[in-house]
């Protein structure tokens, strides 16, 4: 997958969840910074939008963290550039 594979559209609507937490953290970060992070993160990101809100829920909660270190740091430069913006 390569940049211009990205659609936008699907990313923004895969960004609401079932659970607010999470599309409260995950929506204004891809307003925000998505166009702005690398390829890799971008990947990361879209990979990230794959797993449960449950889960979600959890890392973004810090009662516990994603196994894959990718998806680990994701969730870290998440909760990173939310937590600077507000």
């Amino acid at each position: 997958m390569d940049s211009g594979e990205f659609n936008p559209g699907r990313i923004r609507w895969d960004c609401r969840r079932g659970i607010k937490e999470a599309e409260y953290l995950l929506l204004p970060f891809f307003d925000r910074y998505f166009a702005d992070l690398t390829l890799e993160q971008k990947r990361a990101f879209v990979l990230l939008l794959k797993e449960q809100d449950v889960d979600l829920f959890e890392w973004f909660t810090l009662r516990s963290e994603p196994e894959d270190e990718v998806l680990r740091n994701m969730v870290r430069l998440i909760m990173d550039r939310c937590a600077s913006s507000s």
